[in-house]
Order: structure tokens, then sequence, then C-alpha cells
């Protein structure tokens, strides 16, 4: 987006390098009233009579000057400017840029509730809105703030349509059966066991009642034969979704409701392929089912050409699988902050768009008469309207590709109107698009992350256009060859890196809050790596387009040295990268900075600087938060806390390596210290010996009982039989009973028990201890609040949940010879 006067006689492009900010001019300064003939003008100089004027003290011209800027700072002066600055915000259009915010603000709105509204409230605030700002067009101050309170009640009504249209029949409790159903998708892991997404069609041995329509199940190995939309047949333990990790976290039964997945599990064997006609099928399935065999394809021949780790980025790049990538690469990527790199987004889109364009425009310049009667641009931007939209459907349509393609496809239709394709007006669009499609996206990490670093690089880069445009720039000296090369390498390497610093320094606190790491030689691997990926895309693109011929065997080879270079680059990186766990931040400090963030975009004054005490309050209150002293997992089997020195205890010898992982970087620990375990009465450690402990001791273990020392003084004990728990009641400041027919046994006010039942329901929990005070008791924080929203409905189904111990099934009795005669 070009400045003030650029694009005036440019041919083509001339409308579309146009900055939407020059159709405004800058508004005249009003003229202030004229000073009273009684009091001096301070812009004049004072009269020497009035200089020479007896008084307590002689007003120098310092006195004078401290006055003439108070007079220029002064209240209605600041108002007159403040009121012009925003009439001029008005005018250039950020009431628009304004729609997705207060949209989105609607939307988190809602899933910030303690409870489940019913219809009847949102619609009633809506409705009410709308009249008392369709009555108020003829006050417009007035009327702009109830058309935000509408906005924001429309987005809060579009999440509870979207959470009732999706209304996932989610599975109550861990049961297995027969599930017969048909497959939508492959995922073959890189731990060599294969992920099926099935529709679940039937269950029987036993029948459930409220079967999940559908769900995802692994095993370790399937017939050849079976492909996306065939139906299948196999024994298997279901799980239902899990809950957050810890309190504040990520919840994963809120993605499993808005996919459509109502429980996970394996197979407790190989599935079997059941015969059926495809002709029974219906034609979105069958639709679907042809999409995915297509994805299937081409990835094997990906795989098969390419080969190595290198085939199965590849794959990841053309076609979304991702589930084959080693985990070692996937570490050595999140570590050097280049893992947006494997994610189909705004990146590879952008990459392939720019490709088609670049390509068509060259061969249409090779027509030179053709092209000066044609618009061949728009012709070119149409061919990449089509191939991103091809690109979509090939790589699976996940959400993450789904948003960006909007995006693009604004900017795209844009140029195809004679419109600036790169605006803030189109990234609103775009945004408005996806909230209204699908709110729960706002508050999860990668609508956050990707609408943050492209809002601030558009921002970015309309402001620097428009410092540029007010500048006169002398013609360009002549240059030798190295010269000129040297230049354009300098220039883009710059770019380069002022994109990598923006989009970072835009989606860092959001990264921080969700994952609770920051890649510190980001910078350094971006600019490293980008010009390969870049490279990369393009033969990805040339690959797709010979491959129905069969030609594709060149492009896939060359695009498997340069994965091999980035694979090599990233692990170099990788391990020379100190540690990138940065812990717990507070959740006002990312909206100060999401607010600082808006302010700093969508304004085009000298109101923007407005962000920056907004940032810095946000900035300052990032540690406003306190590290929990314990944490519990909510199936109540592991408990862990930080000792000191980088590690971290925890109760088990072989404890969740995932749920591990996120507490490490929550808690800022590098090593994992597993319990030890003492035979009963070897007299090496006895139960009593607990008080003994030093502070910062791991959990040792013995008759059924672990206990642990918090750096605090606090000692913790985990017990797997509720009959144990009187053996810990008069030293323990906390008690973890993995039994869900336990109780407080104890009954004391000081020490806090916490029981599998009450981890079923409300999920899992962090311990904060007093630690001014021995006498004070810990209190506890739970991940899920009551009453259930819908995606935390099914937690009281479960048998923890009613307190109820784990099924079993009951033995067939002995039957003798003479029993049966």
């Amino acid at each position: 987006m070009a400045g003030r006067g650029r694009g005036s006689d440019q041919g083509e492009d001339a409308v579309i390098g146009v900055s939407e900010r020059s159709l405004f001019a800058t508004p005249l300064p009003v003229p202030l009233p004229p000073s009273s003939p009684l009091v001096p003008d301070p812009g004049k100089a004072p009269l020497q009579a009035e200089v020479s004027a007896p008084g307590p003290v002689a007003e120098t011209g310092r006195i004078v000057r401290v006055r003439r800027q108070i007079g220029r700072t002064s209240l209605p002066r600041l108002r007159h400017h403040v009121t012009t600055a925003a009439s001029l915000e008005l005018d250039r259009g950020i009431a628009f840029l304004l729609v997705p915010v207060c949209l989105a603000i609607g939307a988190i709105g809602y899933f910030s509730l303690a409870a489940e509204p019913g219809f009847a409230k949102p619609v009633a605030v809506a409705a009410l809105t709308a009249l008392c700002a369709l009555v108020s067009r003829s006050w417009p101050k007035t009327h702009l703030c109830f058309m935000a309170a509408l906005l924001c009640a429309l987005g809060l009504l579009a999440a509870k349509v979207e959470t009732w249209r999706a209304g996932t029949q989610m599975l109550g409790s861990e049961i297995s059966t027969q599930v017969t159903g048909r497959v939508v998708s492959i995922d073959r892991m890189e731990s060599g066991r294969i992920r099926l997404t099935i529709d679940v069609a039937s269950t029987a041995r036993p029948k459930l009642r409220y079967a999940p329509k559908r769900v995802r199940l692994s095993a370790r190995k399937i017939p050849a034969d079976i492909t996306a939309g065939s139906l299948i047949t196999g024994y298997a333990k279901l799980l239902p979704p899990t809950g957050p990790v810890r309190p504040d976290s990520y919840d994963f039964s809120f993605d499993s409701y808005f996919a459509g997945i109502g429980g996970s599990g394996f197979f407790l064997g190989n599935p079997k392929l059941v015969i059926t006609d495809d002709d029974d099928m219906p034609l979105a399935a069958r639709l679907s089912s042809r999409i995915e065999k297509a994805r299937e394809a081409i990835a094997d021949h990906i795989r098969g050409s390419v080969g190595g780790a290198e085939g199965e980025i590849a794959a990841a790049l053309i076609v979304g699988v991702r589930a084959g990538i080693p985990d070692d690469i996937n570490e050595a990527m999140r570590r050097t902050g280049i893992y947006h790199i494997i994610s189909i987004s705004g990146l590879h889109m952008a990459l392939v768009a720019g490709t088609i364009m670049g390509l068509l425009r060259g061969a249409f310049a090779l027509f030179p008469d053709f092209s000066a009667r044609r618009p061949v641009k728009k012709y070119a931007a149409a061919a990449a309207l089509f191939s991103i939209a091809a690109y979509l459907v090939i790589s699976g349509i996940v959400v993450a590709a789904e948003r960006s393609f909007i995006m693009l496809a604004v900017m795209l239709i844009a140029v195809l109107f004679d419109r600036a394709a790169l605006t803030m007006r189109n990234l609103a669009i775009s945004a408005i698009a996806v909230i209204v499609v699908s709110p729960h996206e706002v508050v999860g990490p990668s609508f956050q992350m990707s609408f943050a670093a492209t809002a601030a690089l558009v921002g970015a880069y309309a402001g620097w256009s428009d410092h540029r445009a007010g500048k006169t720039r002398p013609p360009p000296p002549k240059r030798s060859l190295s010269g000129f090369l040297t230049r354009k390498f300098l220039l883009a390497a710059g770019g380069l890196s002022m994109t990598s610093i923006i989009a970072g320094g835009a989606t860092a606190l959001f990264a921080i809050w969700h994952f609770q790491r920051v890649s510190p030689l980001s910078l350094f691997a971006n600019l490293a790596i980008m010009p390969i990926v870049t490279v990369v895309m393009f033969l990805a693109v040339a690959s797709a387009l010979l491959m129905p011929f069969g030609l594709d065997w060149p492009a896939l080879y060359l695009m498997g040295k340069g994965l091999t270079m980035m694979i090599a680059i990233s692990g170099w990186i990788s391990e020379r990268s100190p540690v990138d766990a940065v812990g717990l931040i507070s959740q006002q400090s990312v909206l100060l900075v999401a607010i600082a963030l808006v302010t700093a975009t969508m304004a085009t004054t000298w109101l923007r600087l407005a962000a920056i005490p907004v940032a810095l309050a946000g900035l300052l209150t990032v540690s406003d938060t306190r590290t929990p002293d314990v944490l519990i997992s909510e199936d109540a089997r592991l408990v862990a806390l930080p000792i000191g020195g980088g590690e971290l205890a925890v109760s088990r010898a072989r404890p969740n390596e995932f749920t591990v992982d996120n507490w490490k970087r929550a808690l800022i620990s590098e090593t994992i210290i597993v319990p030890e375990v003492f035979d009963k009465g070897d007299g090496q450690f006895e139960i009593a010996d607990a008080t003994e402990l030093p502070p910062g001791s791991p959990f040792y273990c013995t008759s059924g009982v672990c206990l642990a020392k918090h750096p605090s003084g606090a000692i913790i004990a985990y017990i797997e039989d509720r009959k144990d728990t009187w053996k810990t009641c008069g030293f323990a400041d906390l008690i973890v009973i993995n039994d869900a027919t336990a109780y407080d046994a104890c009954h004391n006010p000081l020490v806090l028990v916490v029981t599998k039942r009450q981890l079923a329901r409300k999920g899992s929990a962090a311990i904060f201890f007093d630690r001014q005070s021995a006498t004070t008791p810990a209190t506890i924080s739970f991940a899920v609040d009551s009453p259930y929203r819908p995606w935390h409905a099914q937690r009281k189904f479960s048998r923890e949940a009613r307190g109820l111990p784990p099924f079993k099934k009951p033995e067939k009795p002995m039957v003798s010879p003479q029993t049966s005669q």
C-alpha cells in the first residue's frame, strides 16, 4: 500500500498501489480565537513596559516559555486535538476496522461465562442494543457506542449459535466396545501406529445408548485395502475427551467438541474391513472420501519419491499430513521458532499465490501485444485464487488453512476489482468471516497469533509507506553489477529481518500465554531458513503442476535437498538455543498488549501513541501471577512439584510425557526426578520419617504411600488406596488420593485432601501454599468450573465422578463335573 501521491502514473498497477489514507486529506488547523487586548499574547514578544513592570518576581524569558508550553497543552486544546484526530480516524474508516474487534470481544465473553446461557438472553440483548442504535442515529457518539455494544452482542450470539449447532455427543466414561464405522481420514504416526478418524455407525458388546458420532482411534496395523470411506469394525477401548492438563491451559475437550470428536482410544486388535456397496454412501461422504483418497495417494507418492524425514515434511507442506514427522525434528523446529513452516497457513498460501501470479505474469510478458490490451494481472489473480482454493481442499481444509484462504481470497478479489490488496480493511473482512463462521477460533492460539502478526505487518508497512511518501528522494546513483546485487541482497535481508522482528514481537506474548515458551534464536533461524522455504514452496507448486504428467521427480528431488538443508540448519541452531521455557504470565498482561496492538495497527493519526502506555502496562504486569506449588493431573495418577535447581519431582516412575512437558514449561523446570521406592520394613525409609526430610525432597515411596517435601516445608502425600490415608493425616499438608471412593478421613482444616472423584468432576488442579504462615491451609484451583458448559457436561457421567470404583468384569465361576450333572 503506497503512501500519498504515489501510484499516479504507474500503468495498470496505479489503482492497486494507491493508499486508502490518501483519500482523506489532513484537516486544516482550526484558528484559535484572538487574544484579548488586556492579556498579552504569548506568541508575541513582551513589551518593554510589561517587562519592567514592578512585581514580586520579574518574569524572565524561561518563565514565559514554560507558560507558553502549558498553554499549548491545556485541557481545551488537548480535547480539541483528540476530537480532530478521532474525526479523521472515523473518516478513514476505523469504525469498520473495529467491527471484528467487537465481534471477537463478544465471542470471548461468551466462552468466558461461568454458566451456559439460553438463547433468550443473547437475543434480547442484541435486539435491545439494535433498537438503541437505531434510535440514537441523531447523536453520533452515542450511536457509535450502541453499535459497538450491538456488535459485541452479535459476537456472543454467534458463539452461542455455533455451540448449539455443534452439539457433539461426548463420551462420558471409559468403555470397551465393538465399533463399526466409516473411515474419514488416516494418519500414519511417526511411532508406527496408524490413527483413524471414524464416523461411528454402530456399537455392540455392549451397545452404547449415547454413542459418539465420530471418534479417533489408533491401531498397530490395518489391512492394506482400508482407505478413506471404507467401512471397518473392531473391538476398541474408548476414552472420553480429556480436559486441560493444568488450570488455564489448553482445553482438549473444548477442541474436540467443536471438531465433532466425541471420544478417542485405540483398537485392542487390528480392525477389519467390512465389504459394502459405495453407492449407499451419502453424496457428501462420497466426495470427502474421494478427496481423502487423493490426499493419501499424493502423500504416499511424495514419501516414495523423497523418502525419510524430508518426505514426511514434503507431504506436510503439500497435502497437510504431519503425523509422520519425527519428534526430534518437530522439537528442533519449535525451539528455533520455525514450526509455523510445517503448518499450512498464511505463509504457504501466500507463497503459492505469489508463485502462480509470478509465473503467469512472466508468461504473459512474453506476449507484449496481448499484455498491453488485456488486464493480465487480473487473470493472474484469478488463477492464483483458483490455485489456493485447490490447495485448501487438497490440504484437508484444516482451520489454519481455511482462515488463511479467506484472508488471501479477500485480497485477490480486491485485485480483481481494482482495489488495494494489502490493507487493514481486507484483513478486517477476513477476520469477520472467520469469526462469523467459527467463533470458537477466537480463543485459540492459531487465530490470535496469525491475525496479530498480519495486522502488525500490514500496519507497519502502511506506516513506512506513509513515511516514505512524504519525502523527496534523489534518483539512485549508478552502481556496478556487484554493487547492485549487494544492495538488493541487503534490502532483502533487512526486509526479512524486520518482518521476523515485527511478526515475532506481535505474537510473542500470545505464544508465551498459550505455550509457555519463546524461541530466543527465532530471528536467526528465520533469516537462515526462509529463503530455503521460499525455494521449496516454489518447487512444491512446480511438482504439483507436473505431477499429473509424471514429470515431478526433478522438483521433488530438489525439494528434498532443500528440506535436508532446512533440517540441518534448524537442528544446528536448536542445539545452541538456550532453554525456551519462560513459565506462566498474567492474563491481564495479554489483554493489555492485545489492546495496544489494536490501537497501534488500526490508528493512523497521533492517537496510535496511546498504545505505548498500554503496552508498557502490559509488559510491567507480565509477572503479576503466581506459579503453582503443586500440580495434579485430572486422573489423579500424577502429582508434580518443583524442588529447586530446575528439577521437577513427580509421583510416578513413568509419567505421561505430554503432561510432564507442559508442566516443565509452566514451572520452568528442566529435569524430571522420579520417585525412589523402598521395600516395606527394610528400615531405610518409614512414613514417619517424612517430617525429617529436608525441604525440596523428591517423592519417596513405601507401604503404598509416596511422600515429598516442598521447598517451603509443606509435605505432600500421594496415596493409591484410601485405607492408607490415616497414616499421613498427622503431618501432611496436602494429601492426594488416587481412589474414587475416598473421602476426607483426616477432618483437619489444615490438611487439604484431594480425591480422585473431585478431580474427575473438576479437572486438573493447582495447589498454592501460604509461605508466610504455617497455620493457613493450602488453596486449590481446578481447571473446570461448575455448572458445566456443553464441552464439559460429559464429566459428570464417569464412574470416578460418581464415586464408583473402576469397572471390572466378573470372573466366570468354575463349574465342577458334579455340579453340571
